[in-house]
């Protein structure tokens, strides 16, 4: 099913991704995590549908995402950061493979934090965030998408990692087999793995060589 949903506001989180809340239909919903094909309601553009992760809470009244523009691209993240509020777009039903099975590590790099996003907010509100973990991996600083918010969550339980140089404040690492072993004591328990596909082959594979199963790491086929 397609619904029809109206922009209500854009503004940047950081210097290349901006949030955009969006009208809710009636009767909508969605798990934490899921994704949905998102589209502007306009001209060749209608028929440009790409997938993106709701980040809000799921009992919030409007729906927000929390998109990447890639400029160099010309396609629809840069359409749809030059949109106003009012603005038409289309949206079908939730879908996906990346859902809380319990406590566990959570891994991302860029904007594959989106999907957790709304996971940690609804583990948040409920008061069972605490025996999470997140490492989350970025370029620079400029680069970490709610920086603030998940600080505020995960506390001492996040490793914030900048590879393009040592900054104050982050790790200066490489997520791979190595990283892992060191900072993970328990591969028994769950992993929710979300970024490029090069970083989610390379953890993936990491994490079965240090004895984590395959039914233990959620992630989108």
């Amino acid at each position: 099913m397609t619904h029809s949903v109206t922009l209500l506001m854009s503004e940047f989180v950081t210097h290349d991704v901006k949030r955009y809340i969006v009208t809710r239909p009636d009767g909508f919903e969605f798990t934490p995590g899921q994704g949905v094909e998102l589209a502007i309601d306009r001209d060749k553009w209608s028929e440009e549908g790409r997938p993106f992760t709701p980040t809000s809470h799921p009992d919030d009244k409007v729906i927000e995402f929390t998109i990447k523009t890639y400029e160099e691209h010309e396609g629809v993240t840069r359409e749809l950061s030059r949109l106003k509020p009012g603005a038409k777009l289309t949206m079908s039903d939730p879908f996906g493979t990346i859902s809380y099975q319990g406590p566990g590590v959570f891994l991302g790099a860029g904007a594959g934090i989106t999907p957790f996003i709304a996971i940690f907010r609804e583990l948040a509100s409920k008061g069972e965030i605490e025996k999470n973990s997140l490492i989350f991996s970025n370029k620079t600083p400029a680069d970490v998408i709610s920086e603030k918010e998940l600080r505020h969550y995960m506390g001492e339980n996040a490793h914030f990692i900048c590879t393009d140089g040592d900054e104050p404040g982050y790790e200066y690492e490489r997520v791979d087999k190595d990283y892992l072993e060191k900072n993970i004591s328990d591969f028994g328990q769950k992993f929710y793995v979300c970024g490029p596909p090069g970083f989610m082959k390379a953890v993936n594979s990491a994490l079965e060589e240090l004895g984590a199963s395959p039914e233990s790491v959620v992630f989108e086929n």
